[in-house]
């Protein structure tokens, strides 16, 4: 009888002496390069696992979380004119703009740079937890979970680059001039720290406590 998918044990890619390169994806055989040894393709280390990635990834995410609050309480937008100075959050323009009529851009600005960022840390808390704590609960969801954040990651700058464009467009000497406020500063790093600890997480590691259990029964 055929034994199902469920009951079959999963072979790794360490299990089976092999080792990824994070770079270029070809796989090495790793009993004859060890774990200090370079691509043969590209040149990047080559190791079995990340080194220290549930340390690095929660201390980029907790950084994060800090730095979250900052980034939609304090104006990520000045706006000084010869009628006075204008401060604007996240939420302020995202209010402005669906008050005004223009819903859709209100959603999508909202969407980018609200709910996606938070989302995020939401999903690496996620990962980093249950890695940390071996689970084998859905597995394979989890991992397409992490490609999807490594994916979105980049797209939660929409609100900076529309603050950017305007520095640039908007500066008319004496009459009106548009500068980044102080939660452009800490929502830019949160996306940064965000990606950061993407790239620091090891998915790999999903999987370890799934073909332990597997061997151990």
């Amino acid at each position: 009888m055929t034994a199902s998918p469920l009951e079959a044990v999963p072979l790794t890619a360490a299990a089976a002496g092999l080792m990824r390169c994070h770079a270029c994806g070809r796989l090495h055989a790793a009993a004859s390069h060890g774990e200090a040894a370079h691509c043969e393709r590209c040149g990047a280390p080559l190791h079995l696992r990340k080194r220290d990635d549930l340390a690095r990834t929660w201390a980029l995410l907790i950084a994060a979380c800090i730095l979250y609050v900052p980034a939609n309480v304090l104006p990520v937008m000045v706006t000084r004119s010869v009628v006075g100075t204008q401060s604007d959050t996240i939420m302020s323009g995202v209010i402005y703009l669906w008050i005004t009529g223009s819903w859709p851009l209100a959603a999508l600005i909202f969407f980018a740079s609200v709910m996606v960022p938070l989302l995020k840390i939401i999903a690496l808390v996620v990962l980093a937890f249950t890695a940390q704590r071996r689970s084998t609960w859905a597995v394979q969801e989890r991992t397409k979970l992490y490609r999807v954040v490594e994916f979105v990651g980049r797209w939660s700058m929409i609100d900076i680059f529309v603050v950017g464009v305007l520095a640039a467009l908007v500066q008319f000497g004496a009459l009106a001039t548009i500068s980044a406020g102080p939660g452009a500063i800490a929502f830019g790093a949160v996306v940064v720290l965000t990606m950061l600890a993407a790239e620091a997480f090891d998915p790999r590691s999903l999987w370890d406590p799934v073909h332990d259990w597997g061997t151990d029964r």
